[in-house]
């Protein structure tokens, strides 16, 4: 059966565990470079730390986010009933590309601002007497 034959929630349904593959090694990544970023580019006073319970509590919430991005992630099949694309193979491997790399990309939002933060205002992070 090739793709545009396949049901559009079908077809959906087979490529979610990569994509919650991807969000689950983005979030470790991003939280790497999270804690990369902090402890190299902020200054030793800046009050930086990282403790288990952090990590817990940042872990929790990056599970919960990753609920509202598979709720997202029905936008998909639906969007497919809105459009109607003439070529539904092309735009489900187009849709389904951009929504990945931007739901995979977007927790490296954090170290990056936080980055941008440190070079940009790192008077922001001294402490006055």
């Amino acid at each position: 059966m090739s793709d545009a034959a396949t049901p559009p929630f079908a077809w959906w349904r087979a490529r979610r565990i990569r994509y919650n593959i991807g969000l689950v090694v983005a979030g470790i990544l991003a939280f790497i470079a999270y804690a990369a970023v902090g402890f190299v580019m902020l200054p030793a006073d800046a009050e930086f730390e990282i403790t288990g319970l952090t990590i817990l509590f940042q872990g929790f919430g990056y599970l919960f986010m990753i609920g509202v991005a598979n709720v997202f992630y029905f936008i998909g099949p639906l969007s497919e009933f809105v459009i109607r694309p003439g070529d539904p193979e092309s735009y489900r491997r187009t849709c389904f590309r951009l929504g990945f790399w931007f739901s995979v990309l977007l927790p490296f939002g954090i170290p990056v601002l936080l980055a941008v933060l440190a070079v940009l205002r790192s008077d922001y992070w001294r402490h006055s007497v």
